[in-house]
């Protein structure tokens, strides 16, 4: 091999390891970010909550997803000063599929 075959290899096994790290601190961001949102919903939900949410997470995913990113940013305003209770959450659901609800398409 000549060395300019042999800089190349070297040069596409370097671009190989770089994608690699960026995967793997990208992932690992990723899981923080994950541990982060769970200790915040730990804070401001009761165990029944997020007993309800983990079930519901099951069948609607998209759902929960948003009312806990709507939960997280409440809490970072500073909004919610106590723990959210399963009633209280069962009524915040009920909003939501409401409002969702109000979108769909029928056919003419």
């Amino acid at each position: 091999m000549s060395d300019k075959e042999l800089e190349e290899i070297r040069r596409r096994k370097l671009e190989e390891l770089k994608a690699l790290m960026e995967e793997k601190k990208r992932e690992e961001e990723r899981a923080a970010a994950e541990v982060e949102k769970m200790l915040i919903l730990r804070q401001i939900l009761t165990p029944e909550a997020r007993s309800r949410l983990a079930n519901l997470r099951l069948i609607r995913p998209q759902l929960v997803a948003a009312l806990e990113n709507y939960l997280i940013s409440l809490y970072q305003m500073g909004r919610i000063n106590r723990q959210i209770t399963d009633d209280e959450l069962k009524r915040m659901l009920a909003r939501l599929v409401k409002k969702r609800r109000g979108y769909r398409i029928k056919r003419l």
